[in-house]
Protein backbone atom coordinates (compact mmCIF):
# COMPACT_ATOMS: atom_id res chain seq x y z
CA UNK A 1 0.00 0.00 0.00
CA UNK A 2 1.66 3.25 -1.27
CA UNK A 3 1.51 6.11 1.84
CA UNK A 4 3.55 8.75 -0.22
CA UNK A 5 1.15 11.61 0.03
CA UNK A 6 1.10 14.94 0.05
CA UNK A 7 -0.97 17.14 2.09
CA UNK A 8 -4.24 18.76 0.38
CA UNK A 9 -5.79 21.64 2.23
CA UNK A 10 -8.81 21.27 3.69
CA UNK A 11 -12.14 22.60 2.09
CA UNK A 12 -13.19 25.93 3.67
CA UNK A 13 -15.91 26.36 6.00
CA UNK A 14 -17.47 29.08 3.70
CA UNK A 15 -16.85 26.88 0.92
CA UNK A 16 -20.30 26.21 -1.64
CA UNK A 17 -19.83 23.09 -0.17
CA UNK A 18 -20.66 23.55 2.85
CA UNK A 19 -23.62 26.27 2.14
CA UNK A 20 -24.84 23.21 0.04
CA UNK A 21 -24.15 20.47 2.24
CA UNK A 22 -27.65 18.58 3.58
CA UNK A 23 -27.76 18.25 7.43
CA UNK A 24 -29.18 15.18 9.11
CA UNK A 25 -32.00 16.39 11.70
CA UNK A 26 -32.58 13.54 14.49
CA UNK A 27 -35.42 12.53 16.23
CA UNK A 28 -36.15 9.59 18.78
CA UNK A 29 -36.92 6.39 16.42
CA UNK A 30 -39.32 3.84 17.60
CA UNK A 31 -35.97 1.59 18.20
CA UNK A 32 -33.87 4.59 20.15
CA UNK A 33 -37.37 4.90 22.26
CA UNK A 34 -37.48 1.24 22.82
CA UNK A 35 -34.03 1.44 23.84
CA UNK A 36 -34.10 4.57 26.30
CA UNK A 37 -37.08 2.47 27.84
CA UNK A 38 -35.71 -0.46 28.29
CA UNK A 39 -32.42 -0.82 28.53
CA UNK A 40 -30.20 0.46 31.21
CA UNK A 41 -29.47 4.28 32.53
CA UNK A 42 -26.27 3.43 32.35
CA UNK A 43 -25.67 3.13 28.61
CA UNK A 44 -23.75 5.87 27.36
CA UNK A 45 -23.13 6.33 23.40
CA UNK A 46 -26.93 6.45 22.59
CA UNK A 47 -27.19 9.70 24.35
CA UNK A 48 -24.56 11.53 22.51
CA UNK A 49 -24.69 9.48 19.17
CA UNK A 50 -28.58 8.86 19.08
CA UNK A 51 -28.56 6.00 16.07
CA UNK A 52 -30.17 2.78 15.22
CA UNK A 53 -28.20 1.66 12.64
CA UNK A 54 -29.06 -0.65 10.48
CA UNK A 55 -25.30 -2.02 8.48
CA UNK A 56 -22.19 -1.38 7.67
CA UNK A 57 -19.16 -1.42 5.79
CA UNK A 58 -15.68 -0.03 5.71
CA UNK A 59 -15.36 3.43 7.05
CA UNK A 60 -19.25 3.84 6.36
CA UNK A 61 -22.40 3.02 8.95
CA UNK A 62 -25.81 3.25 7.57
CA UNK A 63 -29.05 4.08 10.09
CA UNK A 64 -32.23 2.23 9.69
CA UNK A 65 -33.61 5.75 7.90
CA UNK A 66 -31.14 4.83 5.31
CA UNK A 67 -28.21 8.21 6.91
CA UNK A 68 -25.07 7.13 6.26
CA UNK A 69 -22.09 8.07 8.26
CA UNK A 70 -18.71 8.59 8.33
CA UNK A 71 -17.39 6.21 11.17
CA UNK A 72 -14.72 7.74 13.22
CA UNK A 73 -15.35 6.05 16.32
CA UNK A 74 -14.89 2.56 14.78
CA UNK A 75 -16.26 0.42 17.98
CA UNK A 76 -13.81 2.74 20.46
CA UNK A 77 -10.75 1.62 18.35
CA UNK A 78 -12.16 -2.08 17.71
CA UNK A 79 -12.31 -2.24 13.91
CA UNK A 80 -9.16 -1.83 12.73
CA UNK A 81 -10.21 -3.10 9.22
CA UNK A 82 -13.56 -1.22 9.68
CA UNK A 83 -17.02 -2.66 9.44
CA UNK A 84 -17.51 -5.66 7.65
CA UNK A 85 -14.16 -6.14 5.77
CA UNK A 86 -14.07 -9.14 3.40
CA UNK A 87 -10.80 -10.99 5.05
CA UNK A 88 -12.64 -10.34 8.77
CA UNK A 89 -15.87 -11.77 6.87
CA UNK A 90 -13.88 -14.87 4.96
CA UNK A 91 -12.28 -15.85 8.03
CA UNK A 92 -15.48 -16.25 10.22
CA UNK A 93 -16.80 -18.34 7.43
CA UNK A 94 -14.57 -20.19 7.41
CA UNK A 95 -14.47 -21.50 10.42
CA UNK A 96 -18.48 -21.96 10.40
CA UNK A 97 -18.21 -23.93 6.84
CA UNK A 98 -15.49 -26.13 8.66
CA UNK A 99 -17.43 -26.98 11.78
CA UNK A 100 -14.89 -25.97 13.77
CA UNK A 101 -16.31 -25.74 17.48
CA UNK A 102 -17.15 -22.33 18.45
CA UNK A 103 -16.73 -22.85 22.12
CA UNK A 104 -13.65 -24.61 23.53
CA UNK A 105 -13.08 -22.80 27.70
CA UNK A 106 -9.10 -22.91 27.18
CA UNK A 107 -8.57 -26.23 24.95
CA UNK A 108 -6.44 -25.98 22.11
CA UNK A 109 -7.45 -26.37 18.49
CA UNK A 110 -5.12 -25.59 14.85
CA UNK A 111 -7.44 -22.08 14.92
CA UNK A 112 -6.08 -21.22 18.51
CA UNK A 113 -2.36 -22.18 18.21
CA UNK A 114 -1.71 -20.40 14.85
CA UNK A 115 -3.93 -17.50 16.20
CA UNK A 116 -0.97 -17.63 19.07
CA UNK A 117 2.06 -18.11 16.55
CA UNK A 118 0.41 -15.09 14.64
CA UNK A 119 0.07 -12.82 17.89
CA UNK A 120 3.73 -13.79 18.89
CA UNK A 121 4.88 -13.14 15.52
CA UNK A 122 4.38 -9.24 15.91
CA UNK A 123 5.80 -9.19 18.97
CA UNK A 124 9.32 -7.17 20.00
CA UNK A 125 11.76 -9.55 19.80
CA UNK A 126 12.67 -9.36 23.26
CA UNK A 127 9.39 -10.21 24.00
CA UNK A 128 8.68 -13.29 21.74
CA UNK A 129 11.38 -15.27 22.86
CA UNK A 130 10.38 -15.17 26.33
CA UNK A 131 6.47 -14.66 26.07
CA UNK A 132 3.88 -16.23 27.84
CA UNK A 133 0.13 -15.39 27.20
CA UNK A 134 -3.30 -15.98 29.01
CA UNK A 135 -6.53 -15.73 27.50
CA UNK A 136 -9.04 -14.10 29.61
CA UNK A 137 -12.76 -13.20 29.62
CA UNK A 138 -14.15 -11.73 26.04
CA UNK A 139 -13.25 -7.75 27.33
CA UNK A 140 -10.00 -5.82 28.32
CA UNK A 141 -11.38 -4.98 31.46
CA UNK A 142 -11.01 -9.02 32.25
CA UNK A 143 -7.39 -8.52 30.91
CA UNK A 144 -6.71 -6.04 33.27
CA UNK A 145 -7.87 -7.71 36.04
CA UNK A 146 -5.68 -11.09 35.10
CA UNK A 147 -2.39 -8.89 34.99
CA UNK A 148 -3.59 -7.21 38.70
CA UNK A 149 -3.54 -11.07 39.97
CA UNK A 150 -0.71 -12.17 37.67
CA UNK A 151 1.68 -9.41 38.96
CA UNK A 152 0.40 -9.65 42.58
CA UNK A 153 1.16 -13.41 42.88
CA UNK A 154 4.43 -13.15 41.35
CA UNK A 155 6.17 -10.87 43.64
CA UNK A 156 3.79 -11.13 47.04
CA UNK A 157 3.09 -7.52 46.81
CA UNK A 158 -0.12 -5.79 46.35
CA UNK A 159 0.29 -1.87 45.88
CA UNK A 160 0.03 -0.83 42.02
CA UNK A 161 1.00 2.24 40.59
CA UNK A 162 -1.29 4.12 38.20
CA UNK A 163 -1.49 7.49 36.66
CA UNK A 164 -3.80 10.51 36.67
CA UNK A 165 -6.24 10.38 33.49
CA UNK A 166 -5.94 6.68 32.84
CA UNK A 167 -7.97 4.37 31.73
CA UNK A 168 -7.97 0.23 32.18
CA UNK A 169 -11.77 -1.06 32.59
CA UNK A 170 -15.01 -0.87 34.64
CA UNK A 171 -14.72 -3.28 36.74
CA UNK A 172 -14.07 -3.06 40.43
CA UNK A 173 -10.18 -3.73 40.10
CA UNK A 174 -9.74 -2.18 36.97
CA UNK A 175 -11.77 0.72 37.77
CA UNK A 176 -9.73 1.01 41.10
CA UNK A 177 -6.51 2.10 38.62
CA UNK A 178 -8.40 4.67 36.79
CA UNK A 179 -7.72 8.59 37.08
CA UNK A 180 -11.52 9.86 36.29
CA UNK A 181 -13.49 9.92 39.86
CA UNK A 182 -16.96 10.01 38.49
CA UNK A 183 -17.03 6.45 37.34
CA UNK A 184 -15.71 5.50 41.35
CA UNK A 185 -17.89 8.01 42.93
CA UNK A 186 -20.79 6.10 44.16
CA UNK A 187 -18.78 3.04 44.76
CA UNK A 188 -17.61 3.29 48.82
CA UNK A 189 -17.02 -0.74 48.35
CA UNK A 190 -14.40 0.27 45.88
CA UNK A 191 -11.54 -2.14 45.54
CA UNK A 192 -8.51 0.92 46.08
CA UNK A 193 -6.30 -0.45 48.43
CA UNK A 194 -2.88 -0.23 47.33
CA UNK A 195 -2.99 1.85 44.50
CA UNK A 196 -1.30 5.26 44.26
CA UNK A 197 -2.02 7.44 41.60
CA UNK A 198 0.89 9.19 39.98
CA UNK A 199 1.12 12.58 37.71
CA UNK A 200 1.10 11.51 33.62
CA UNK A 201 3.31 13.48 31.45
CA UNK A 202 0.67 15.67 30.10
CA UNK A 203 2.45 18.14 28.22
CA UNK A 204 -0.27 20.72 27.42
CA UNK A 205 -1.65 20.77 31.29
CA UNK A 206 1.90 19.94 33.17
CA UNK A 207 0.75 18.53 36.51
CA UNK A 208 3.93 20.34 37.72
CA UNK A 209 2.90 23.47 35.44
CA UNK A 210 6.43 23.07 33.29
CA UNK A 211 5.98 21.26 30.35
CA UNK A 212 8.42 19.81 28.20
CA UNK A 213 11.91 18.14 28.66
CA UNK A 214 11.90 19.91 32.13
CA UNK A 215 8.06 18.19 33.38
CA UNK A 216 9.77 14.78 32.18
CA UNK A 217 12.51 15.23 33.85
CA UNK A 218 10.53 16.26 37.27
CA UNK A 219 7.92 13.50 36.66
CA UNK A 220 10.75 10.80 36.14
CA UNK A 221 12.73 12.21 39.39
CA UNK A 222 8.99 12.12 41.49
CA UNK A 223 8.75 8.13 40.57
CA UNK A 224 12.17 7.26 41.19
CA UNK A 225 11.88 8.96 44.55
CA UNK A 226 8.59 7.70 45.66
CA UNK A 227 10.29 3.97 44.77
CA UNK A 228 13.32 4.83 46.87
CA UNK A 229 12.64 7.08 49.55
CA UNK A 230 11.94 4.82 52.54
CA UNK A 231 9.62 7.62 54.13
CA UNK A 232 7.84 8.29 51.05
CA UNK A 233 5.08 6.06 52.66
CA UNK A 234 4.33 3.44 49.44
CA UNK A 235 4.71 0.45 49.79
CA UNK A 236 7.26 -1.08 47.17
CA UNK A 237 4.69 -2.24 44.47
CA UNK A 238 4.22 -5.36 42.41
CA UNK A 239 3.65 -3.30 39.11
CA UNK A 240 3.28 -0.10 37.55
CA UNK A 241 0.71 0.40 34.94
CA UNK A 242 0.45 2.80 31.94
CA UNK A 243 -1.21 3.47 28.95
CA UNK A 244 2.16 4.67 25.94
CA UNK A 245 -1.02 6.87 24.89
CA UNK A 246 -3.62 7.86 26.99
CA UNK A 247 -7.04 7.40 25.07
CA UNK A 248 -10.27 7.95 27.39
CA UNK A 249 -7.72 10.24 29.33
CA UNK A 250 -7.53 12.54 26.10
CA UNK A 251 -5.30 10.85 23.33
CA UNK A 252 -2.30 11.90 25.75
CA UNK A 253 1.17 10.22 23.90
CA UNK A 254 3.21 9.88 26.46
CA UNK A 255 6.57 11.88 26.38
CA UNK A 256 9.19 8.42 24.46
CA UNK A 257 11.96 9.64 27.00
CA UNK A 258 9.36 9.65 29.85
CA UNK A 259 8.66 6.02 28.91
CA UNK A 260 12.41 4.49 28.68
CA UNK A 261 12.65 6.40 32.35
CA UNK A 262 10.21 4.65 33.27
CA UNK A 263 10.96 1.60 32.14
CA UNK A 264 14.61 1.62 33.51
CA UNK A 265 13.59 3.28 36.84
CA UNK A 266 10.71 0.05 37.54
CA UNK A 267 13.49 -2.75 36.36
CA UNK A 268 16.05 -1.10 38.47
CA UNK A 269 13.54 -1.33 41.22
CA UNK A 270 12.18 -5.03 40.38
CA UNK A 271 9.24 -3.72 39.05
CA UNK A 272 6.87 -5.27 36.61
CA UNK A 273 5.88 -2.54 34.41
CA UNK A 274 2.14 -3.56 32.66
CA UNK A 275 1.46 -1.16 29.16
CA UNK A 276 -1.92 -1.09 28.44
CA UNK A 277 -2.05 -1.64 24.74
CA UNK A 278 -6.31 -2.49 24.77
CA UNK A 279 -6.81 0.94 22.59
CA UNK A 280 -3.58 1.41 21.09
CA UNK A 281 -2.43 -2.04 19.99
CA UNK A 282 -2.17 -3.38 16.26
CA UNK A 283 -0.83 0.08 14.07
CA UNK A 284 -3.31 2.34 15.60
CA UNK A 285 -0.18 4.68 16.89
CA UNK A 286 2.27 4.01 13.32
CA UNK A 287 3.73 1.21 14.94
CA UNK A 288 1.86 -2.41 16.30
CA UNK A 289 2.48 -1.10 19.81
CA UNK A 290 2.28 1.86 21.03
CA UNK A 291 5.49 1.21 23.59
CA UNK A 292 7.59 0.21 20.77
CA UNK A 293 7.77 4.03 19.93
CA UNK A 294 10.35 4.28 22.90
CA UNK A 295 12.44 1.16 22.14
CA UNK A 296 11.31 -0.63 25.41
CA UNK A 297 10.15 -3.93 26.46
CA UNK A 298 7.00 -4.18 29.26
CA UNK A 299 7.08 -7.29 31.83
CA UNK A 300 3.28 -7.32 30.88
CA UNK A 301 0.99 -6.31 27.73
CA UNK A 302 -2.59 -6.19 28.03
CA UNK A 303 -4.63 -6.51 25.13
CA UNK A 304 -8.23 -6.57 23.48
CA UNK A 305 -10.13 -4.12 21.13
CA UNK A 306 -8.57 -5.25 17.21
CA UNK A 307 -7.17 -8.52 18.26
CA UNK A 308 -10.28 -10.49 17.95
CA UNK A 309 -11.12 -8.33 14.35
CA UNK A 310 -14.08 -6.90 15.78
CA UNK A 311 -15.23 -10.12 18.00
CA UNK A 312 -15.22 -10.27 21.52
CA UNK A 313 -11.18 -11.57 22.85
CA UNK A 314 -8.38 -10.24 25.29
CA UNK A 315 -5.23 -11.89 26.22
CA UNK A 316 -2.39 -11.01 28.46
CA UNK A 317 1.44 -11.50 27.55
CA UNK A 318 4.12 -11.33 29.28
CA UNK A 319 7.55 -12.36 30.23
CA UNK A 320 8.36 -15.75 31.82
CA UNK A 321 9.52 -14.77 35.23
CA UNK A 322 6.13 -13.62 36.26
CA UNK A 323 4.77 -16.73 35.41
CA UNK A 324 4.45 -18.21 38.91
CA UNK A 325 0.43 -18.38 39.55
CA UNK A 326 -1.15 -21.48 39.90
CA UNK A 327 -3.70 -23.24 37.31
CA UNK A 328 -6.90 -22.05 37.59
CA UNK A 329 -5.36 -18.89 38.85
CA UNK A 330 -7.53 -16.60 36.42
CA UNK A 331 -10.30 -18.19 34.73
CA UNK A 332 -13.35 -17.72 32.54
CA UNK A 333 -15.86 -19.52 30.23
CA UNK A 334 -15.26 -17.14 27.68
CA UNK A 335 -11.91 -17.97 26.63
CA UNK A 336 -12.16 -19.33 23.57
CA UNK A 337 -13.92 -17.87 21.05
CA UNK A 338 -12.70 -19.57 17.56
CA UNK A 339 -14.56 -16.46 15.47
CA UNK A 340 -12.54 -14.41 17.31
CA UNK A 341 -9.17 -16.19 17.02
CA UNK A 342 -9.55 -16.64 13.34
CA UNK A 343 -10.71 -13.21 12.50
CA UNK A 344 -7.65 -11.87 14.81
CA UNK A 345 -5.46 -13.75 12.61
CA UNK A 346 -6.64 -12.66 9.25
CA UNK A 347 -6.31 -9.02 10.93
CA UNK A 348 -2.60 -9.49 11.93
CA UNK A 349 -2.23 -10.85 8.40
CA UNK A 350 -3.66 -7.65 6.81
CA UNK A 351 -1.59 -5.58 8.78
CA UNK A 352 1.61 -7.03 7.97
CA UNK A 353 0.90 -7.47 4.38
CA UNK A 354 -0.69 -4.05 3.60
CA UNK A 355 1.77 -2.32 5.93
CA UNK A 356 -0.64 -0.95 8.31
CA UNK A 357 1.64 1.00 10.32
CA UNK A 358 3.30 2.83 7.57
CA UNK A 359 -0.25 3.81 6.37
CA UNK A 360 -1.64 4.63 9.92
CA UNK A 361 1.41 7.27 10.82
CA UNK A 362 0.75 8.71 6.91
CA UNK A 363 -3.11 8.94 7.36
CA UNK A 364 -2.44 10.53 11.14
CA UNK A 365 0.45 13.06 9.90
CA UNK A 366 -2.28 13.90 6.96
CA UNK A 367 -5.27 14.67 9.59
CA UNK A 368 -2.82 16.39 11.68
CA UNK A 369 -2.03 18.71 9.09
CA UNK A 370 -5.91 19.80 8.16
CA UNK A 371 -6.21 19.75 11.79
CA UNK A 372 -3.64 22.43 12.45
CA UNK A 373 -4.59 24.75 9.46
CA UNK A 374 -8.02 25.15 10.73
CA UNK A 375 -6.08 25.68 14.40
CA UNK A 376 -5.26 29.17 12.63
CA UNK A 377 -8.60 30.47 12.20
CA UNK A 378 -10.02 28.73 15.30
CA UNK A 379 -8.06 29.17 18.73
CA UNK A 380 -10.67 27.33 19.88
CA UNK A 381 -8.52 24.46 18.82
CA UNK A 382 -6.05 24.38 21.68
CA UNK A 383 -4.13 21.35 21.66
CA UNK A 384 -3.29 18.92 18.39
CA UNK A 385 -2.03 15.59 19.58
CA UNK A 386 -1.56 11.81 19.36
CA UNK A 387 0.10 9.33 17.55
CA UNK A 388 -1.03 7.86 14.48
CA UNK A 389 -4.35 7.53 13.47
CA UNK A 390 -5.26 8.11 17.40
CA UNK A 391 -5.49 11.79 17.85
CA UNK A 392 -7.53 14.64 20.00
CA UNK A 393 -8.00 18.19 19.88
CA UNK A 394 -8.56 19.57 23.27
CA UNK A 395 -11.11 22.34 22.90
CA UNK A 396 -10.36 25.67 24.54
CA UNK A 397 -12.01 29.08 25.72
CA UNK A 398 -9.36 31.53 24.72
CA UNK A 399 -10.66 34.36 25.94
CA UNK A 400 -10.99 32.30 30.02
CA UNK A 401 -7.78 32.89 32.17
CA UNK A 402 -4.63 31.10 31.35
CA UNK A 403 -2.79 28.45 33.49
CA UNK A 404 0.61 28.69 34.64
CA UNK A 405 1.76 27.16 31.16
CA UNK A 406 -0.04 29.92 29.60
CA UNK A 407 -2.86 27.91 28.18
CA UNK A 408 -6.88 28.99 28.27
CA UNK A 409 -9.04 26.86 30.11
CA UNK A 410 -11.06 23.94 28.47
CA UNK A 411 -13.82 24.63 27.05
CA UNK A 412 -16.54 21.16 27.82
CA UNK A 413 -19.22 23.49 26.70
CA UNK A 414 -18.21 23.48 22.97
CA UNK A 415 -17.03 19.59 22.93
CA UNK A 416 -20.95 18.30 22.51
CA UNK A 417 -21.71 21.27 20.24
CA UNK A 418 -19.47 20.01 17.88
CA UNK A 419 -19.79 16.91 17.98
CA UNK A 420 -23.63 17.18 17.11
CA UNK A 421 -22.80 19.59 13.90
CA UNK A 422 -20.80 16.58 13.15
CA UNK A 423 -23.03 14.09 13.47
CA UNK A 424 -25.39 16.58 11.24
CA UNK A 425 -22.69 16.71 8.71
CA UNK A 426 -22.45 12.39 8.84
CA UNK A 427 -19.33 11.97 10.88
CA UNK A 428 -19.06 10.24 14.14
CA UNK A 429 -16.74 11.22 16.33
CA UNK A 430 -16.12 11.01 20.60
CA UNK A 431 -15.57 12.57 23.34
CA UNK A 432 -12.72 12.22 26.08
CA UNK A 433 -10.28 14.21 28.79
CA UNK A 434 -10.31 16.33 31.05
CA UNK A 435 -14.15 17.92 31.51
CA UNK A 436 -15.05 15.66 28.55
CA UNK A 437 -13.49 18.73 26.23
CA UNK A 438 -11.57 16.69 23.56
CA UNK A 439 -12.43 15.92 20.39
CA UNK A 440 -11.10 12.18 19.25
CA UNK A 441 -10.61 10.57 16.15
CA UNK A 442 -10.24 6.61 15.82
CA UNK A 443 -11.11 6.27 12.64
CA UNK A 444 -10.18 2.65 10.63
CA UNK A 445 -6.58 1.80 9.87
CA UNK A 446 -7.59 1.40 6.01
CA UNK A 447 -8.81 4.74 5.70
CA UNK A 448 -7.68 6.24 3.00
CA UNK A 449 -6.44 10.14 1.60
CA UNK A 450 -9.75 11.00 0.28
CA UNK A 451 -11.38 10.33 3.37
CA UNK A 452 -8.70 11.75 5.79
CA UNK A 453 -9.62 15.14 3.77
CA UNK A 454 -13.19 14.69 3.39
CA UNK A 455 -13.33 13.77 7.27
CA UNK A 456 -11.28 17.17 7.85
CA UNK A 457 -13.58 19.02 5.74
CA UNK A 458 -16.79 18.03 7.83
CA UNK A 459 -15.38 18.54 10.94
CA UNK A 460 -14.27 22.01 10.19
CA UNK A 461 -17.52 22.92 8.85
CA UNK A 462 -18.94 21.37 12.39
CA UNK A 463 -16.37 23.58 14.07
CA UNK A 464 -17.71 26.55 12.56
CA UNK A 465 -21.15 26.02 13.10
CA UNK A 466 -20.38 25.06 16.67
CA UNK A 467 -18.40 27.91 17.58
CA UNK A 468 -20.87 30.41 15.80
CA UNK A 469 -23.89 28.65 18.27
CA UNK A 470 -21.45 29.17 21.70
Amino acid sequence: MSVAISLAQPLPVSSDAAAAETLYHFEESPLLARQKQQESNARSYPRRIPLALKKARGLYVEDVEGRQFIDCLAGAGTLALGHNHPVVIEAIQQVLTDELPLHTLDLTTPVKDQFVQDLFGLLPQALRDEAKIQFCGPTGTDAVEAALKLVRTATGRTTVLSFQGGYHGMSQGALSLMGSLAPKKPLAGLLSNGVQFLPYPYDYRCPFGLGGEAGVKVNLHYLENLLNDPEGGVQVPAAVIVEAVQGEGGVIPADLEWLRGVRRITEKAGVALIVDEIQSGFARTGKIFAFEHAGIVPDVVVMSKAIGGSLPLAVVVYRQWLDTWQPGAHAGTFRGNQMAMAAGSAVMKYIKDHDLCAHAQAMGERLNGHLRRLQVDFPQLGDIRGRGLMLGVELVDPASAKDAQGHPGACPQLAPLVQRECLKRGLILELGGRHGAVVRFLPPLVITAEQIDEVAARFGRALAAAVARL
